[in-house]
């Protein structure tokens, strides 16, 4: 069975899905070649994408074996919210800093969620994996 902070954030989770099904239209777009953007936005928005789908459902799994430990406090939040957080964070990343007409390199103001996000997805992931052996 699963915990309420578990219930209620999966379900958050999979209505989540929706909107990278939403983000899959654009990107048959840029595939098609209806949607004008140069070969470095079409690679991040196709990794963006696929982080996105990915992390998601990793986090529903983490869900999952959270509710098998007995963490609790700061380390139950990281390990509970971290992936669906990097899940954010990393795609996030490749999103916004290819935005813009004509872009052909990332932009600083915005990139530095990609590892930020990498950064917590295995900080969280570490710390489940932990508190798994360990129960």
């Amino acid at each position: 069975m699963l915990s309420d902070e578990s219930r209620l954030l999966a379900g958050v989770l999979l209505l989540s899905l929706v909107t990278v099904e939403t983000g899959g239209l654009y990107l048959l777009r840029i595939v098609r070649g209806t949607a004008p953007v140069t070969a470095f936005q079409e690679k991040f928005a196709r990794a963006g994408h696929a982080h996105a789908a990915v992390l998601l459902l990793l986090g529903l799994v983490c869900l999952l074996y959270v509710d098998a430990t007995s963490l609790d406090g700061a380390a139950g939040w990281l390990a509970r919210s971290g992936v669906p957080a990097s899940a954010l964070l990393l795609p996030g990343g490749f999103f916004f800093s290819s935005m813009g007409a004509g872009r052909e390199t990332a932009n600083p103001r915005f990139f530095w969620m990609v590892p930020a996000g990498g950064l917590l997805l295995a900080i969280s992931l570490a710390t489940l994996g932990v508190a798994l052996l360990v129960a």
